[in-house]
């Protein structure tokens, strides 16, 4: 029997005796959102699990990742103290622009030193060229005073045999041929010390005249090196050592220049995640100092040891107290599209790879390359 609802006639007349009751029995209003809500739940469900296993092992993330950018240490190559400086913190440079003044009056003086030893180079020079000159005479003369000595002792020696000198003429004829032929061959040595001393070819070909040259270069390079430029196109940072007066030692960083044309993701993935990652693959950045940024990437390279191989000091792990730690390897990630916002190095960095897709290398042959 069902209960329900006695609806009286519009009129609310008094029921009279025999007469038929109407009673309307309401549907449930809510019976279809119950209905709606236990089949979408199981679906929900189903849904989720789905797409967890259709994307089990796809990505692979880690926020061990940092903005990287080229940095050159920017050192003196001479000693001096600072005397001008034209760049300040934080200044953009173009590759070229002075960026400071070593002190150059100590190397202007080295320059004029170096000047004027090549100028007594050259005198030198000069010398022992006309002297080589003189040489060949004093042979000539001593070649022609040996041939008379000759030509005399052989009159002496004829007249000798016929008795019409003496003994004493003979042997003074004699002495004069053996004194002119010393002279001879000290002339002879002579020319060949001064042309030893010289070499054939242009004057800057001279040992002395090159060696002063040489010397005249380098003071003319230091001179030129105490303008210092800056190498590279990008920013200058790190200028607090850089102040008028400051002493300056060859191989020590005075400032820093950091290249922002060329960023890219330095992300340090556990090796364990390396599985299926491969260059090409999509990447997605985003920065903990824009969170609202999302940066596109790929994978450029992945690093050909782990960051404890290549460090300072290497891990022993010949040790009886080893205990095995996943190890970490540098992934680079190149970034396709920059966000409006200007990326710092060493900024933190959570990065994120698409393993779906695994490009074939570039080495591929036709083959392989036809079946992908």
């Amino acid at each position: 029997m069902k209960e329900g609802k006695i609806t009286a006639p519009a009129d609310h007349a008094p029921i009279a005796a025999g007469e038929t009751v109407v009673v309307e029995t309401p549907a449930p209003k809510k019976r279809w959102v119950r209905t709606a809500v236990m089949l979408s739940v199981p679906l929900i469900l189903i849904a989720v699990g789905l797409f967890f296993w259709l994307t089990s092992g796809r990505y692979v993330s880690t926020d061990n990742a940092y903005v990287q950018q080229d940095k050159v240490s920017v050192s003196a190559e001479v000693t001096g103290p600072v005397a001008e400086v034209f760049v300040k913190e934080n200044q953009r440079v173009k590759r070229g622009d002075l960026l400071f003044r070593i002190d150059p009056r100590p190397y202007r003086i080295a320059l004029a030193q170096a000047e004027a030893q090549l100028a007594a180079a050259q005198v030198s020079v000069t010398k022992l060229q006309a002297e080589t000159a003189g040489t060949g005479a004093d042979i000539s003369g001593a070649a022609a005073n040996l041939d008379f000595a000759q030509k005399a002792f052989g009159r002496q020696a004829e007249l000798l045999k016929r008795g019409f000198t003496t003994r004493a003429h003979y042997d003074e004829a004699m002495h004069s041929v053996q004194e002119a032929r010393e002279r001879l061959a000290n002339a002879r040595s002579d020319a060949q010390v001064t042309s030893a001393q010289l070499r054939q070819g242009p004057e800057s070909a001279q040992p002395a005249i090159a060696a002063a040259m040489a010397a005249r270069d380098k003071a003319l390079l230091d001179l030129k090196r105490t303008e210092v430029r800056a190498p590279i196109d990008g920013f200058i940072t790190q200028t607090d050592r850089l102040m008028i007066g400051a002493a300056v030692v060859p191989g020590l960083p005075v400032v820093t220049i950091v290249r922002s044309d060329e960023t890219w993701i330095e992300a340090n993935y556990k090796e364990t995640d390396l599985d299926k990652m491969a260059p090409g693959q999509p990447a997605e950045v985003k920065l903990d100092a824009y969170p609202s940024a999302s940066i596109c990437g790929h994978v450029a390279s992945i690093g050909r040891g782990t960051g404890s191989e290549f460090s300072v000091l290497p891990a022993q792990n010949a040790t009886g107290n080893w205990v095995k730690v996943t190890q970490r390897v540098p992934v680079r990630i190149a970034i396709d599209c920059k966000p409006g916002r200007q990326l710092l190095a060493g900024l933190s960095a959570q990065v994120k790879v698409d393993t779906k897709e695994q490009p074939l290398p570039a080495t591929a042959p036709p083959r392989a390359v036809a079946a992908r």
